[in-house]
This record gives C-alpha cells, sequence and structure tokens, in this order.
C-alpha cells in the first residue's frame, strides 16, 4: 500500500455501508485517521472495530445529516481526537421520494434536498472552515450521473438534489481555493449498493441498467473509493472544481 494519506485526518459520511464505508477503509489503509459518521451506530461501530483491527485509527459519530450541528460536531470531532482535518468525504444520500413528479409530496422533495443537498453544505462549511486553519484541504462530494449526463423517469428529487452539489462544488472550488481548499465531485454509475438495489429490484431492471454501461456490468464500492482516494491526495493537488465521471462508460454509450 502507497500510504498516500499519511498523516492526513479524513472525515467520510454515509460510511456505515456502500461506498461511504468502502472509502473509510481504503483512506485508513492508505494511512489517514479517520472519522466517519452515518445514522446507524452499530455498523458504524463495526467499521471502527474492522479499522483498528487492520491497525488504523478511527473514530466513529453516528447522527443525521440534516443538521448542522451534527455537522460542527464531527469536524470537532475530528479536532478533538486527531488535530486536525485534511479531507472530507460528503457521501451521505438517499434515494428520497420516487415515482411520478406529479405525485412527489412536498414534504418527499423538501427531505431528499435536505439530505442529499443541504446536508452536504453544512457539512462543507465546517469543515472546509477548519481546512482554512490547518493550511487547506480536500472536500469531496458524491453526486451521480443521474440528472447529468443521463436521466430517469420518476426520480426528479434525486436527480435535482444531486445536480445541485456541482454547483455547490464548483461555487466552493472558486471561493477558497486561494485557501488552498480544493472542491470536487464523483459521479458514479450504477453501483451495487444496497441504494443500486432498492431502485433495480428485479433481475430485468438490472440487466437493463448494467446494459447503460460501455463494460456492461455495475461497479464495486470499492471502485469508487478508489477515484475517491486520488481526488483526496496530493496526487490531486491541481484538480479542483471538477464533475469526475467514474460512471462505466455510461455517459458515452448509446447502444
Amino acid at each position: 500500500m502507497s500510504k498516500r494519506l499519511e498523516g492526513k485526518v479524513a472525515l467520510v459520511t454515509g460510511a456505515s455501508s456502500g461506498i461511504g464505508r468502502a472509502t473509510a477503509l481504503l483512506f485508513a489503509a492508505e494511512g489517514a485517521r479517520v472519522v466517519v459518521g452515518a445514522r446507524r451506530t452499530a455498523e458504524l461501530d463495526e467499521l471502527v472495530r474492522e479499522i483498528t483491527a487492520a491497525g488504523g485509527e478511527s473514530v466513529a459519530l453516528a447522527g443525521d445529516v440534516r443538521s448542522e450541528a451534527y455537522a460542527e460536531a464531527l469536524v470537532a470531532l475530528a479536532v478533538a481526537r486527531y488535530g486536525r482535518l485534511d479531507v472530507a468525504f460528503n457521501n451521505a444520500g438517499t434515494l428520497g421520494e420516487a415515482g411520478p413528479s406529479t405525485a412527489v409530496s412536498e414534504a418527499g422533495w423538501s427531505d431528499t434536498l435536505a439530505i442529499n443537498l443541504t446536508g452536504a453544505f453544512l457539512g462543507a462549511k465546517h469543515q472546509i472552515a477548519q481546512m482554512t486553519r490547518n493550511g487547506g484541504g480536500s472536500v469531496i462530494f458524491t453526486s451521480t450521473f443521474v440528472g447529468y449526463s443521463f436521466a430517469f423517469p420518476g426520480v426528479a428529487a434525486y436527480a435535482a438534489s444531486k445536480a445541485g452539489l456541482m454547483g455547490l462544488t464548483q461555487a466552493l472550488a472558486a471561493e477558497f481555493g486561494p485557501q488552498n481548499v480544493r472542491v470536487n465531485a464523483v459521479l458514479p454509475g450504477a453501483v451495487d449498493t444496497d441504494m443500486y438495489r432498492e431502485m433495480n429490484g428485479t433481475p430485468e431492471s438490472q440487466a437493463y441498467i448494467t446494459g447503460l454501461h460501455a463494460l456492461k456490468r455495475v461497479a464495486r464500492p470499492q471502485e469508487l473509493a478508489r477515484s475517491v482516494l486520488y481526488l483526496a491526495s496530493d496526487d490531486a493537488s491541481f484538480v479542483t472544481g471538477t464533475a469526475s465521471l467514474v460512471d462505466g462508460g455510461a455517459s458515452i454509450t448509446r447502444s
């Protein structure tokens, strides 16, 4: 292992499963001390045990990303335990209320935006404030190819909230670049996670989604984690404000 994050402190939300869990494990293996957050305490505790059993350092705090107090507490925990914050992966998200857009409730719409977009903003707000105190850092959001290079019916709230992250990425990158804070978004194609299986619960649906990708398969969470690692590391020291497609060619496939 190259230890590309040696000496760095990283924060990962949505870390109890899927892309977030895989990324937390990879960050720790690459030398980072990792603060992990999600709603589910038991899953976070198991993740911390796995990281420490492998020789890494990690601490968990469960909570709801819709709460600004939680965003602030995660950063405070990183500083109290490890002295600084260098990397933040704002990965927590939800599919939200799906179905015909004319039938989506105002509450469902608002809740999806609160988790996927406002929660990411609240996290970044406090993460960047700390990073500017310790000389810079890297903030990464999980967006999606849905609503960027591809569209599906019935997921308007999800698509709008995730597309909003692109504007947020660019605005923050421009604002805080002079203070050595890089801000990027990773845009996965289909990834074999709980959310993917929730959206595609039949063999026919999964076959259709697989066929949309040039590689004719969906990704493993670990494949996305390696792309996030690149953006987190100094290998991406001149990369900011980008929409990094990790979509298996879904954005260019028409057959």
